[in-house]
């Protein structure tokens, strides 16, 4: 082998070694969800088939900034930061979803909730439409959510209720579970003020 081919090989075999060491040093990466999956263990024990107001969750909607799978926290007033290996276990507007129909079917008195878009012909008594403008958290501060929702009957044009909330929760420490369990926590106060709604509405209607 002549000196260009030793020194070809040299090269190569360097980038393979590097190429290697750089995966063995390579960070794992952590995926979160809004749910708290301790509280999975206890069935919730709800009305029977059948029983209470049907209810639609959806469209929710999100910011643009928010559609990656890296998690998005405060970096400065007008910085966000997005970490590579602190992920979202799914698309953040679905994890949103599937969070506020958790707590819904914990905080209203039915077992009937659809998920947007549902079936033709599903029936639906009450449509929760939900837009968040902000969600983010502070590593070490605060969470905040911003969203505007609103509930109308199925197929009806003017909203029933039509609000906008500002939520905020303590994230209690530096790691990123702390500050997903207080975003976590927003998502269940939205869902609070939903179900209070809804459960206003239903009991309206039920005293006609």
């Amino acid at each position: 082998m002549d000196h260009r081919s030793w020194l070809l090989a040299l090269v190569l075999l360097g980038a393979s070694l590097i190429g290697i060491a750089g995966c063995a040093n390579t960070q794992p990466s952590r995926f979160y969800v809004l749910t708290d999956l301790s509280s999975l263990e206890s069935p919730y024990q709800g009305t029977t088939a059948g029983q209470g107001p049907a209810i639609g969750i959806g469209p929710v909607t999100l910011p643009k900034y928010l559609d990656r799978p890296q998690i998005a926290t405060r970096a400065g007033r007008y910085e966000l930061a997005f970490d590579e290996f602190e992920r979202w276990a799914e698309p953040l507007d679905t994890n949103v979803t599937r969070a506020l129909v958790e707590h819904l079917a914990r905080l209203t008195p039915t077992d009937r909730i659809a998920v947007f878009p549902w079936p033709r012909g599903t029936p639906i008594d009450y449509q929760v439409t939900v837009e968040v403008t902000h969600f983010f958290g502070q590593r070490g501060g605060t969470a905040a959510l911003i969203a505007h929702w609103s509930i109308f009957r199925e197929g009806g044009s003017e909203a029933l209720v039509s609000r906008t909330s500002h939520l905020s929760a303590p994230a209690g420490g530096p790691q990123y579970e702390t500050m997903v369990a207080a975003m976590s926590q927003t998502v269940a106060e939205l869902s609070g003020e939903i179900a209070t709604a809804i459960r206003a509405l239903a009991a309206r209607a039920s005293a006609r």
